[in-house]
């Protein structure tokens, strides 16, 4: 999209926003389930703006359109918003960043705000809310102003659902159900309505193929003591999932049906999670029930993998793993033999050879390969309209996944291109250095996940420097990339739902990025594991189980800045790294890993 259709949709929403009196139109990005990687048809901040990260609030009034973005994109956005009537506005973690804070200052008393109610979460809108009481602000919900003016919408997705194999999976859905069940009675709950994509595909084995990268499909969930009905497009479900759902007493009613459901159900206490559904849906259960706002027993029951779950991701790492070893070796000698190679390169070959392993189903991200001042926007991505050639000198980091039957994997390595600066390699090795401070970490059962980040740090903190994102996320069991609700990020708050518990599978991701220079972040995935200490007078302890198999470059490593722990750690990593992989490596590429892997 260029600048000029973003002006004239601009000119068209207003037309809209006049028509129907609205001062201010405010746009999240979300479905109705309040996902993170969307359906065509619910892009909306895409199709507006053409900014293509993967988060960001919109505010528009007559003369005034704003981007909300956090510090991951300023550069990207700046870059993207040229020319487009769009202006970004930099969101911190202090209140008066945020546009929230914009239409109080802006706003006059009696505006009228309007915002999709489908795609603002019961959480958002509280806090729209009060400020909304706090300014004398209307807040219309039941506008769709974009459809009005988006005449070539893409229509919802029917991509049809599968059923994992019985041995991928620890429990039934039955048993899950059950479980839910349990958890409701705990919390004096009758009845509990579901929105999240991964819960309602975790909670029913089933995997699909509506939302890019996330293997879910589009449903929500209703389940009381003695019902559960899925709502999705039965054109989704084989004749067979349809016999097993009849058989297991799961009704079935069209995704259109929700509301309609919801307006008819009375008297029951039923369970949400603010964060998770949208306000127009829990303003449809409010009017004739009471609502018990807590975050969903299945979003806590997924984050904690059974120990069969944990086996399947060794073995999704190790397929993983042997696909990157092919890939680095590619790339390795085609550098040495001064190949032409550019970023879209990348994202090609490393998407060739994992799709060379079994079970493999997609990517689970796009993927980032970015050189030198690409390297330096944490999301960025080469499109065929936008990329750079790998060449030079420089650092090139590249941030992939892939999506298979028995794992997820997020992985970031960077590679020194020709002759890295001394800068580079120090920084290099402080990222090091804050990856091995975390991996190393024992911690308490049942720590806030934020409070680790510090540990994470110090390396770079010493040295006057930090990153403006999270150093860990939680990820899902051949699921969601990111996966809540632990996350290691001092930007987070340390609530009662980000405690870490066994079986938790979390990214390891610091790094470091001058802007217009280069990027570096490593990033491993790891699984939290019990640490047994003969003397449990202090509690149960944890540690991580470091799940990701591919080395890390040590060329650019400083090793003055290392400690022995730190280079013992390095060591027993490329030891495990290499004894995995190499039943499954021959010729040249076991050599590479060979020579990869040795000690330092």
């Amino acid at each position: 999209m260029n600048s000029k259709d973003s002006l004239e949709k601009l000119k068209l929403l207003r037309a809209e926003m006049q028509k129907h009196q609205i001062d201010a139109f405010v746009a999240m990005s979300a479905d109705p389930h309040m996902s993170e990687y969307l359906p065509d048809y619910w892009k909306v901040r895409l199709w507006l703006t053409g900014f293509t990260g993967s988060v960001g609030t919109i505010v528009i009034t007559q003369d005034f359109a704003g981007l909300w973005v956090d510090g991951r994109y300023w550069v990207q956005a700046e870059q993207q918003l040229l020319n487009t009537g769009f202006v970004l506005q930099k969101q911190t973690a202090e209140e008066s960043s945020t546009h929230l804070a914009w239409l109080t200052k802006n706003l006059e008393k009696n505006a009228k705000i309007s915002v999709n109610g489908q795609t603002i979460s019961v959480q958002q809108f509280d806090a729209l809310k009060q400020i909304a009481k706090q300014n004398h602000f209307q807040i219309e919900t039941q506008l769709d102003l974009i459809d009005q003016i988006w005449d070539d919408r893409p229509t919802l997705p029917v991509e049809a659902i599968w059923q994992m194999r019985s041995d991928l999976t620890a429990q039934t859905r039955l048993e899950k159900i059950s479980h839910i069940r349990q958890a409701l009675h705990e919390k004096n709950a009758s009845a509990h309505f579901i929105s999240a994509l991964d819960d309602i595909a975790w909670i029913f084995n089933c995997r699909g193929s509506d939302v890019e990268y996330n293997p879910v499909f589009l449903a929500h969930l209703f389940i009381d003591q003695h019902r559960t009905v899925l709502f999705i497009d039965a054109a989704k479900l084989s004749t067979e999932l349809k016999t097993q759902f009849n058989d297991e007493h799961i009704e079935i009613q069209a995704y259109e049906q929700t509301q309609n459901f919801l307006t008819q159900l009375k008297d029951q206490h039923v369970l949400i999670d603010p964060a998770k559904v949208s306000i127009l849906h829990a303003q449809t259960i409010i009017q004739h029930n009471q609502l018990i706002q807590d975050i969903n027993p299945s979003t806590l029951f997924k984050s904690q993998k059974h120990d069969l779950e944990i086996a399947h991701v060794r073995n999704a790492m190790q397929k993983d793993g042997v696909a990157l070893c092919h890939f680095f070796h590619w790339l390795e000698t085609a550098l040495k033999t001064q190949q032409p190679i550019n970023e879209l390169d990348i994202d090609k070959k490393i998407t060739a050879f994992r799709a060379q392993q079994s079970g493999f189903i997609g990517l689970s991200f796009s993927t980032i390969a970015g050189f030198n001042a690409n390297g330096a926007l944490p999301h960025y991505r080469a499109t065929e309209e936008n990329y750079s050639d790998i060449q030079g000198d420089g650092l090139l980091l590249i941030d992939s996944g892939g999506q298979y039957e028995d794992g997820t994997t997020d992985i970031t390595r960077v590679v020194p291109i020709g002759q890295p600066s001394a800068q580079q390699k120090r920084d290099y090795t402080l990222v090091l250095k804050c990856h091995i401070a975390l991996a190393q970490t024992v911690f308490p059962e049942g720590i806030a996940a934020p409070l680790l980040d510090a540990i994470t740090r110090q390396a770079l903190w010493k040295q006057g420097l930090d990153y403006r994102h999270g150093t860990g996320h939680g990820v899902g069991y051949a699921l969601n990339v990111h996966e809540g609700p632990q996350v290691i990020s001092y930007y987070s708050p340390a609530t009662i739902y980000t405690k870490l518990h066994k079986g938790m599978i979390t990214s390891n991701e610091p790094g470091l990025y001058h802007e217009g220079k280069y990027g570096i972040r490593i990033e491993n995935l790891v699984v939290n594991q019990p640490k047994v200490f003969q003397d449990q007078t202090y509690g149960h302890f944890l540690e991580f189980e470091t799940l990701t198999l591919c080395p890390i470059d040590q060329s650019c490593i400083v090793l003055d800045l290392l400690s022995n722990d730190e280079k013992s750690w390095l060591n027993q990593y490329h030891q495990m790294v290499r004894e995995r992989l190499s039943p499954d490596l021959k010729g040249e590429v076991l050599t590479w890993l060979i020579n990869n892997t040795q000690p330092i």
